[in-house]
């Protein structure tokens, strides 16, 4: 099976040695995407502000790979403090489509850059396009 890598610049460039995205077969896994501002570089402030940039960021990437939060199956959600779930989960809430996608939030000791938060998403391509594809 080939690994297609997905760039784009609606989203911060990779920190290190990975891809924004990679589509495998019907899936696109998309690496975890701070609230960093992709122009300015950026964070954003506070953990409301970093969340509603990391989804805008996460959904650049896919876009990017022709898909939206409505292909999304799961999500898995990192916070620097647990304490934040209930503002987080409020900006996620206005992002997510229902149903929602299946989720994960984990606590962690840190993030790059000092963020508050990251959130990572795999995607399915619809059904019609992987007919199309000849992949389903």
């Amino acid at each position: 099976m080939t690994r297609q890598a997905i760039q784009t610049s609606g989203a911060p460039a990779a920190l290190g040695p990975y891809s924004q995205g990679i589509r495998s077969g019907d899936l696109v896994f998309c690496s975890g995407q701070l609230g960093l501002d992709p122009t300015t570089g950026e964070m954003a402030d506070g953990v409301e502000a970093q969340a509603e940039r990391s989804l805008r960021n996460l959904l650049s990437v896919l876009d990017a790979a022709g898909l939206s939060f409505d292909d999304v199956v799961k999500t898995t959600i990192f916070l620097a403090d647990v304490n934040d779930f209930a503002a987080v989960n409020a900006i996620y809430a206005t992002f997510m489509p229902e149903p929602p996608p299946a989720r994960s939030t984990i606590g962690v000791g840190g993030l790059p850059k000092g963020a508050l938060i990251e959130i990572e998403a795999i995607a399915r391509r619809p059904i019609a396009d992987a007919v199309a594809a000849g992949r389903a």
